[in-house]
């Protein structure tokens, strides 16, 4: 069960970024399935709860609130206004001191009091520091990939060299993206031979390949040996990617494929819909990512739609993670959506392409790629 968050505060919080260190708590300590409820307020407000509850009529950093109910780990209420102060003596920023907060408060609903005596108070710290620190270690933030087909699919309409995607995927790293993806189609629509090597000489973060799971694009692979490769189906007439890899039926050719590449030192990722048989059949074949496909999540047609293919998303990010499989998510992501699946911790890596191609064309690669950027990391 996902952490609850929500603000009465007129601050600004980076609420997506402390979501995920609070889901990510849960998780550390095998919570994650109860629920966790954490409200930021003003002096005022937690002076008045302080105030109500435990008669001392003054503001604290922090207060919390252990349940009894067995779905239903308690609350952390944390004044803001306390916060900024204690950041600005600490010479750290509030981010920085509302995580620590967050951790301080969630401890105390595990049962750590360092009210209790010395050695309550030394157990207390230790598991904060302990939790802090795989906090730090982990990547709380989601990474954000961009897919630089679309530059090639404008360069072909005219069958020039420009726009040249090697030099889109140079400027989409110096504007801060965690990896460049490209798509090499078996009928070279768009991603040409030559690009994939290239790019892969420039790359200094990470190269995502994607690619049918046939015998040419395992060889190719294999030569120019991407950090990654994801595995997609691929039909001649569509017009992009359509539906994930159905492994369950294919399970026997995936395995191999990935076997193969596994032996070249290459990790790999399967894009699959959001289905628990698939996931299930990806990890049996020894994936070691899945990208959910978020097509349906991105194309509803109605907020109830759309909801319903968000909880799914959400359950089985929560149901993949469980077994072990790391999880990335793309197809059809927009600057309208992509905030809402942000929020689910499980998802570690998006990939996105043509709404970033699409707005680089009003305000340049260089900004709409940080402006997709501020979504996926929350700030």
């Amino acid at each position: 069960m996902p952490a609850f968050l929500k603000s009465s505060h007129t601050e600004s919080l980076p609420l997506i970024y402390l979501k995920r260190v609070a889901d990510r708590l849960l998780v550390e300590t095998q919570n994650q399935d109860k629920e966790l409820n954490i409200v930021f307020v003003s002096d005022e407000e937690i002076r008045e709860i302080n105030e109500r509850w435990f008669n001392r009529p003054w503001a604290t950093n922090c207060i919390s609130f252990p349940m009894e109910e067995g779905d239903i780990l308690g609350d952390v209420v944390i004044s803001v206004d306390t916060a900024k102060r204690e950041a600005e003596l600490g010479l750290t920023t509030l981010q920085n001191r509302l995580v620590d907060l967050i951790i301080h408060g969630f401890v105390h609903l595990l049962g750590y009091d360092h009210e209790k005596g010395i050695e309550q108070e030394r157990l207390m710290a230790q598991e904060e520091f302990r939790l802090k620190k795989e906090i730090t270690r982990r990547a709380i933030m989601a990474d954000l990939c961009v897919n630089v087909d679309h530059v090639a699919t404008l360069r072909q309409a005219r069958g020039g060299t420009e726009p040249d995607p090697v030099v889109a995927a140079g400027v989409v790293e110096l504007a801060g993206a965690d990896g460049v993806v490209v798509h090499l189609r078996e009928d070279r629509r768009h991603i040409q031979d030559r690009d994939v090597r290239l790019i892969r000489e420039i790359v200094q973060t990470r190269l995502t390949l994607e690619m049918a799971a046939t015998e040419e694009m395992l060889n190719i692979a294999r030569e120019i040996k991407p950090d990654i490769v994801t595995l997609v189906p691929e039909k001649r007439q569509e017009i992009t990617t359509e539906g994930g890899l159905d492994v369950v039926t294919l399970e026997a050719s995936i395995k191999d494929a990935v076997s193969r590449l596994h032996d070249a030192g290459i990790p790999v990722s399967l894009f699959v819909d959001p289905e628990r048989d698939q996931i299930e059949a990806s990890k049996r074949v020894g994936a070691d990512c899945i990208e959910i496909h978020t097509g349906r999540y991105a194309d509803a047609e109605s907020p109830e739609v759309q909801d319903k293919e968000f909880e799914q998303i959400a359950e089985m990010a929560r149901f993949a993670s469980d077994l072990g499989v790391r999880v990335h998510a793309g197809h059809g992501l927009k600057y309208h959506n992509t905030a809402r699946l942000v929020s689910i911790s499980e998802i570690v890596e998006f990939s996105i392409g043509h709404s970033i191609i699409s707005r680089a064309v009003m305000v340049g690669l260089e900004n709409a790629v940080k402006e997709m950027r501020r979504i996926v990391k929350g700030y």
